[in-house]
């Protein structure tokens, strides 16, 4: 796959307009047929995301056939319990954790073709730094959290070492950094690929563990060393990807005053570490006041039915991935057309992935549910669809959330989650007596709706109000105050 990330690609995207009139240009499908051979933004940014979709797609069924080996190996009691483990470190994760490849793809974008090698080591260096604090803190905060939460969120006094087993993984699960470095690179089949073998690795270990008979604990440890050797390969490409594009490893960059040489990195990352993790006190935490409300016997059930509409939440996360980098360049660039463009094909190309999963889930979910998982779990069926639902509102408003980023209003964004998160937990604490488990779906898609509605209208708003040729790309501060 080609590198899209050289200048001559920036400069065939900012020139990309549609095409005026021309007779001699072939007319209906054929002429869009054409139209698409020629396109130097959109085809090539699709080919890239179809093929991070299948590789995550192939990881997706192997990550719910094993979950289907756990949860018959468990039985609904011991998977309810695995799912509140696993849900209490995440959930800590997610909240300390920064998203460091965000502020870096924004700052490196910004500086591309101007900062040596050496400067770019530094900046690189800045949010690996970020990355080891906050997920060695996760860590503690997970352990913390089980042992004096335990009581409130149904995981019993003989199951809190659990989370300690599992904490390794999240103390080592940086991928900030490395991650920054493999999408600027144009590394997208990495990106898809690499994650199979984590995947392949946890399916062999829940085999085997399933055939011996083995329990809880055993899990918990096969799925901790899963993600450590999915963490250790991934941060070997991104700095194999580093040696390659010319840019010293971190630990030999210079680590002084990086706040002032990078102003507005820190408060960026803050931004956006702080809005995803409003997303994961409705998207991890849930599964916490599922079993503080209802029990940790649905646990299990309505676990199910979120890890596997999450199939069709990693297309969102994956167009992410794709278009960020190129989204950050335009507009920095002053190629106001092309962000609008872009923005709403992938709006129409996920819309479209959604509704054909919602689709299949009704015409086949609960045979494959029963099939994969047993009876036991036949009561994720409905919670799976209203879950898809919120799905796709969510990936919808993906692409709106990306441009702003790259248009560098993070704040706006971290406001648009506060208002979804309070939406969120307004209607779960209502539905959730009101209809039990399936409450805590609904609850998403009010969350949903609430940010595809705030990032559109945004997005639009200050597209139509950005006429000027040029653009500032200098300043690394948030203008939505």
């Amino acid at each position: 796959m080609a590198d899209m990330s050289g200048p001559a690609s920036l400069t065939a995207c900012q020139e990309e307009t549609p095409a005026r009139h021309d007779p001699t240009r072939p007319s209906g499908f054929a002429g869009l047929l054409a139209r698409w051979h020629e396109s130097r933004l959109l085809r090539p940014r699709i080919i890239s995301l179809g093929h991070l979709l299948s590789g995550s797609m192939g990881g997706a069924i192997l990550m719910l056939v094993t979950l289907g080996i756990a949860a018959r190996a468990l039985g609904p009691r011991d998977f309810g319990t695995f799912a509140i483990v696993l849900t209490v470190a995440r959930t800590c994760e997610r909240l300390l954790r920064f998203e460091s490849w965000q502020p870096l793809i924004r700052f490196v974008t910004a500086e591309e073709g101007t900062a040596s090698p050496e400067r770019l080591a530094s900046l690189y260096a800045y949010g690996a730094m970020l990355d080891f604090v906050s997920a060695l803190g996760a860590a503690l905060l997970s352990i913390a959290a089980a042992l004096v939460l335990g009581p409130l969120i149904g995981l019993a006094a003989e199951h809190r070492y659990l989370v300690a087993i599992y904490a390794p993984a999240i103390a080592g699960n940086l991928r900030g950094m490395s991650s920054a470095a493999l999408r600027l690179a144009g590394h997208f089949r990495t990106l898809a690929y690499v994650q199979m073998a984590a995947f392949l690795l946890r399916f062999a270990l829940a085999g085997l563990l399933y055939l011996l008979g083995r329990g809880l604990p055993e899990f918990v440890l096969a799925w901790t060393v899963s993600q450590l050797f999915d963490a250790a390969l991934f941060n070997a490409l991104g700095l194999r990807t580093l040696r390659q594009g010319g840019i010293p490893a971190p630990w030999q960059a210079d680590l002084g005053n990086l706040r002032n040489r990078f102003p507005g990195f820190l408060r960026f990352a803050v931004s956006t570490n702080l809005s995803s993790g409003l997303r994961t006190l409705t998207h991890e935490m849930d599964t916490l006041l599922v079993s503080a409300f209802v029990g940790p016997s649905a646990v299990g059930i309505y676990y199910l039915s979120r890890r596997v509409a999450k199939v069709v939440q990693t297309a969102g996360d994956l167009l992410q991935t794709v278009i960020y980098p190129d989204l950050a360049r335009l507009w920095s660039q002053a190629s106001r057309k092309a962000v609008r463009r872009l923005v709403i094909v992938l709006q129409l190309t996920l819309g479209a992935i959604g509704l054909l999963a919602l689709a299949l889930c009704w015409l086949l979910g609960k045979p494959a549910l029963d099939l994969l998982f047993g009876q036991d779990f036949a009561g994720s069926f409905p919670m799976l669809l209203a879950q898809l639902l919120a799905i796709m509102l969510l990936i919808h408003s993906s692409p709106a959330r990306s441009a702003l980023l790259a248009m560098n209003h993070p704040t706006f964004v971290l406001s648009c989650s506060v208002l979804a998160t309070i939406g969120f937990f307004a209607s779960a604490a209502i539905l959730l007596p009101l209809y039990g488990a399936i409450g805590a779906n609904f609850a998403h898609v009010v969350f949903g709706l609430i940010m595809a509605l705030l990032l559109d209208m945004a997005l639009h708003i200050r597209l139509h109000r950005s006429r000027t040729a040029t653009l500032p790309t200098a300043p690394i501060e948030d203008s939505a105050q």
